[in-house]
């Protein structure tokens, strides 16, 4: 463990990053489930124009659903996310006066925010320790045998018991990036992959 977080310090230094556009904690709650099933570029996309139509958590809340709809339809299940986005906003206006709240269970009492949105929002705006299960670290965890769950909640604990906690945001940021560059599903560049030797799914 030691030596695979040595190598990805080494390879991706230990900045903390958000590949999300946001300039508030709103901004970035909602552009995460934006992301649901979405690259974070296209999110970037649609929040540029998104986030000046509307400028406010208050008009995000009061929002014409069809028009929402509209604004975020090429991220994909747009009827599902404008109407969670909608429902979200106006718990945030109505139940904890305009502020994103910084607890798992306020978090996830949200319409659309589940445990990995939730972690997003800690790790990111609270620099509260948290480790982010999304596709990448699913399966390039398992691949480096740290875990061998499916549910990506167990997977969130079993990567608590191997990682120390001054990792835990920076895995999610470091696994992202291996897995988009070298680690691909489709066709893993287990040739050219700085883990290889300390990887027990590598293949020849």
């Amino acid at each position: 463990m030691e030596r695979i977080l040595n190598a990805l310090d080494k390879e991706y230094g230990t900045e903390y990053r958000c590949y999300l556009n946001h300039e508030t904690p709103w901004q970035l709650l909602i552009a995460v489930i934006m992301s649901a099933q979405c690259t974070d570029a296209r999110v970037n996309i649609v929040t540029a124009d998104l986030f000046k139509k509307y400028d406010t958590l208050e008009k995000f809340a009061a929002a014409d659903l069809k028009e929402l709809e509209k604004d975020i339809h090429s991220t994909g299940f747009y009827h599902m996310k404008a109407k969670n986005i909608i429902a979200c906003c106006k718990d945030l206006v109505e139940k904890f006066g305009g502020q994103v709240p910084d607890t798992i269970e306020d978090l996830t009492s949200l319409a659309g925010v589940g445990r990995k949105t939730a972690n997003v929002i800690r790790g990111n705006i609270y620099n509260e320790p948290s480790i982010v299960v999304d596709t990448h670290v699913k399966r390039i965890s398992r691949k480096l045998g740290l875990t061998k769950a499916e549910d990506p909640e167990k997977i969130e604990y079993d990567l608590m018991k191997v990682l120390p906690k001054d990792h835990w945001i920076l895995w999610n940021i470091h696994i992202i990036t291996l897995g988009r560059t070298i680690c691909i599903a489709r066709r893993p560049g287990c040739g050219q992959c700085f883990l290889r030797e300390d990887c027990p799914g590598r293949e020849e």
